[in-house]
């Protein structure tokens, strides 16, 4: 039997019947989310790691449109690793998802270096303390660099990164030469880059990235992903993809 602590719910992700555990009041797994698992690939038997986890939202996506051997999520917030080892257990994944309690910086000390093929994450966006009011809290800490950087997220990718394995990252436009830099500085070459745009006529508010470990120089950039018809109205292609 599943408990629910203070404060928390079952949310339904329409995809094999799994729910996932939130608490409302700390940080729930948002769009970003659940397009990286949408755009991340992995191929039968591969062996997945999601750095900075949260709930586990993306390896229990992941499990439910792939058929990876098995996947790992790190997270180094021991509520949120709490409520993906439930969630996990809800779903009846104890099997193929593990939750590992502890920090992207070192996660080079908690896996064996080049084992994973596929590496997934949604790393904080925002650098340090920009517009930052309660640096302890959870959402604090998923938002903002404070526990660890876009760095220390490539570089442990490139360490754990079996060569010729694959990376993908959410993240935001604004850093997209910082994060060209960063995955070309650790031999993470660019392979495929999707920006999101909110409605057809706004900028684009995330991008998706494709990165293989000693690939070879050239990158796609796929056609744009628009997420809304109109408020509230999905795009028949976020429809389709996402299950919604």
């Amino acid at each position: 039997m599943i408990f629910l602590k203070e404060n928390e719910r079952i949310d339904e992700l329409q995809r094999n019947g799994y729910r996932i555990i939130q608490n409302p009041a700390q940080f729930c797994f948002g769009m970003d989310a659940v397009l990286l698992s949408c755009f991340a690939q992995a191929k039968r038997g591969d062996l997945v790691l999601d750095l900075g986890t949260g709930t586990g939202i993306i390896p229990i996506l992941m499990e439910a449109r792939t058929e990876a051997g098995h996947l790992t999520g790190l997270e180094i917030q021991p509520e949120s690793a709490d409520m993906a080892r439930r969630s996990v257990g809800l779903n009846g994944l104890s099997e193929k998802i593990d939750i590992v309690t502890g920090d992207i910086r070192e996660a080079g000390e908690l896996f064996r270096a080049a084992s994973f093929d596929v590496i997934t994450s949604n790393p904080p966006y925002m650098i340090e303390k920009h517009g930052l009011t309660n640096p302890g809290t959870s959402k604090a800490i998923a938002r903002h660099e404070l526990l660890c950087t876009l760095d220390d997220v490539v570089r442990q990718t490139a360490h754990l990164l079996k060569v010729g394995g694959h990376f993908y990252m959410v993240h935001r436009p604004f850093r997209l030469a910082e994060i060209m830099s960063a995955l070309l500085k650790y031999q993470l070459e660019p392979k495929r880059m999707r920006l999101v745009y909110p409605f057809v006529d706004k900028e684009p508010n995330m991008v998706l990235l494709e990165a293989v470990r000693d690939g070879n120089p050239r990158m796609i950039v796929e056609k744009p992903l628009i997420l809304f018809e109109s408020p509230g109205m999905y795009t028949e292609e976020i429809r389709e993809t996402c299950g919604f």
